[in-house]
């Protein structure tokens, strides 16, 4: 059998048309059911009923509610979303920062935070989650790159872990001790790792 005519595996779909428009509303209806639900609630009969999609269809292509989970993570990595890029190490970090505070920090965090509860849960969606991630924070990788030749971090400095400490503190409060999140934390949190990245504390010899 060739590639063209195998079946799918389920929790994959094939991009375009018909099937891309399928999957956009799957995964919406994934995104509600988690905020409404949480994993443990989210069923392939709501997903179905919610999406318009005929329940028989989600199960062939999604398999379970795993695979639903796994490939609406996919899909969100899948976006045209682009880090900030306001001139300045400081300035990009502080935006980066506030989009975190805004994400998990606003009603619709409902969403992102059951996907983080359902890694916990799923090794198939913990694998997706931790992807998903992988992704984002490379792209974020560019600002601390930009800052290098700027002169305004040191040549070396490990842009991964940058962009790590500015999301670490927020998710801590966020997910863990469930403290609010707000604007001038975004800041203050933006503004001690760039001081950071300026002593040189990301530099190969504090490694």
């Amino acid at each position: 059998m060739s590639a063209e005519s195998a079946a799918p595996t389920p929790g994959t779909v094939r991009p375009g048309g018909r099937t891309a428009r399928t999957r956009s509303a799957v995964r919406d209806a994934v995104l509600t059911g988690l905020a409404e639900h949480g994993y443990p609630g989210l069923t392939v009969e709501y997903v179905a009923e919610r999406s318009g999609i005929h329940k028989t269809t989600v199960y062939r292509r999604w398999g379970s509610v795993e695979g639903l989970v796994a490939d609406a993570l996919d899909l969100a990595g899948e976006d045209a979303w682009t880090p900030p890029d306001t001139g300045s190490l400081e300035g990009d970090l502080r935006a980066l920062a506030r989009e975190v505070t805004e994400t998990f920090g606003s009603a619709p965090a409902a969403a992102p935070t059951a996907f983080i509860a359902a890694a916990f849960q799923s090794e198939r969606a913990a694998e997706a989650l931790r992807d998903f991630y992988t992704e984002r924070f490379a792209r974020c990788e560019s600002v601390v790159r930009r800052a290098v030749d700027r002169g305004e971090a040191p040549s070396g400095t490990d842009a991964a872990a940058v962009v790590r400490a500015v999301s670490a503190p927020l998710f801590f409060r966020a997910l863990i001790t469930r403290e609010p999140l707000d604007t001038p934390l975004a800041d203050q949190t933006a503004a001690a790792v760039a001081a950071a990245v300026r002593a040189g504390a990301y530099s190969p010899a504090c490694r």
